[in-house]
């Protein structure tokens, strides 16, 4: 399907490419007129996560979705305005900007049915020239992974995307590749969140990789941030799509670091007089920790306040021992049962499955026999006057007295 298509059906122009609208902004500024921006540089999106800034000099009036024709190194690319106006500069600060002596690169125009048209014959070779780009690293024997080829806009160039866990020697590479695909090659090094940025998918929560929806900046992540939150170090658990550790054990760490400044530590017994309790877990946020019987006496847990646990800590090390442990209560929340949890309203899901009353009652009506009319046999043939009012239905039931 050609781009004026998908522009007809309704497609939005980040789906366009073959890839989604990762790293998109909302532009809040959309409606506020272009005041400190008066060089007019857009920001345009290529292939997946990749986004550059370019300086608009032909005044042309570019809107968001609009695909444009930009400076490259040789020739031309061709991209999708993904961001204009006052709200590009604080992208640009964001992003790495790339430079030609200094300046910004230039938008040339508006994409031509003919430049469109390279592009989607371009972006259709990308796949297959992948797979043959590993092949070909394999016959050579290169401790490396082709992780993804983008071909620029005007096919006379094309990046490949590789991870390495070390220092490679690919000059032959690049010289089998070149004589392969008859393009320049530029060879880029990325890690394996960018990997898993630039290829998406979705995470053990059920949403989209952050790291391909919105996150442009990679913090460093180590196992102490899930021991501050008291999670279990588990590798399969811990680790995301990458196989790095997940980006999201930083997103509360700040919270639970603030919130257990005052806490004591909890690699210290509490001596009893019968017995010593050694810390189990806690509770964070109800200021709880539990404590269990070093030598497996009865008793199970102990819930105990953090406030209490520094008094104890405190009377033990002045050469005291309390007489016991003494679980105090650990408030329980209660989960609002919601009204609106039944996807059709007040009606049961299976409110078809039981018979109704109405067409119990109907049944039963059928099945009734009819009743005579009078007791005597002989009123049977007589037929009833003009002015007599007899019921020729149901017989009148008695009257209470």
């Amino acid at each position: 399907m050609s781009y004026q298509e998908k522009l007809a059906r309704g497609c939005p122009s980040s789906s366009i490419g073959g890839s989604s609208a990762k790293l998109d902004v909302y532009n809040w500024l959309k409606d506020v007129p272009n005041i400190l921006n008066p060089d007019d540089i857009v920001e345009v999106r290529f292939k997946n996560t990749r986004k550059d800034y370019y300086r608009n000099v032909n005044g042309l009036k570019l809107k968001e979705g609009e695909v444009v024709a930009v400076e490259a190194s040789p020739g031309h690319d061709i991209g999708v305005i993904s961001l204009v106006g006052d709200l590009v500069l604080k992208q640009m600060n964001r992003h790495k900007v790339t430079y030609v002596d200094g300046e910004l690169r230039k938008v040339y125009r508006k994409a031509k049915p003919v430049d469109i048209q390279k592009w989607e014959e371009a972006m259709a070779l990308e796949h297959e020239t992948m797979l043959k780009a590993r092949k070909i690293a394999e016959d050579l024997r290169l401790d490396m992974k082709i992780g993804d080829v983008e071909y620029q806009g005007d096919k006379t160039k094309a990046i490949f995307y590789y991870i390495a866990d070390e220092r490679v020697d690919f000059r032959q590479l690049i010289k089998v590749y070149a004589e392969t695909f008859r393009i320049r090659i530029e060879m880029r090094q990325i890690g394996a969140r960018q990997e898993a940025g630039r290829i998406g998918g979705i995470g053990p929560c059920g949403r989209e990789l952050c790291c391909s929806s919105w996150i442009t900046n990679f913090v460093s992540v180590t196992t102490n941030a899930a021991r501050y939150q008291e999670i279990s170090l588990n590798p399969q658990k811990l680790a995301g799509q990458c196989g790095k550790l997940k980006c999201c054990l930083n997103y509360e760490l700040d919270c639970y670091i603030d919130a257990q400044k005052d806490f004591p530590p909890n690699n210290i017994p509490l001596e009893t007089e019968k017995g010593i309790y050694n810390f189990l877990k806690a509770d964070i946020f109800k200021r709880m920790y539990w404590y269990a019987p070093a030598d497996n006496q009865p008793g199970g847990q102990v819930a105990i306040s953090v406030d209490k646990v520094k008094e104890i800590i405190r009377l033990n090390k002045a050469g005291k021992k309390v007489p016991q442990l003494t679980a105090e209560p650990v408030a329980v929340e209660k989960n609002e049962v919601l009204d609106y949890h039944k996807v059709v309203g007040q009606d049961s899901l299976d409110r078809f499955d039981t018979p109704s009353s109405s067409s119990r009652n109907r049944r039963k009506k059928k099945r009734r026999k009819p009743a005579s009319r009078s007791n005597n046999p002989s009123s049977t043939n007589q037929k009833p006057s003009g002015n007599s009012q007899q019921n020729h239905g149901k017989p009148r039931k008695p009257r209470k007295r």
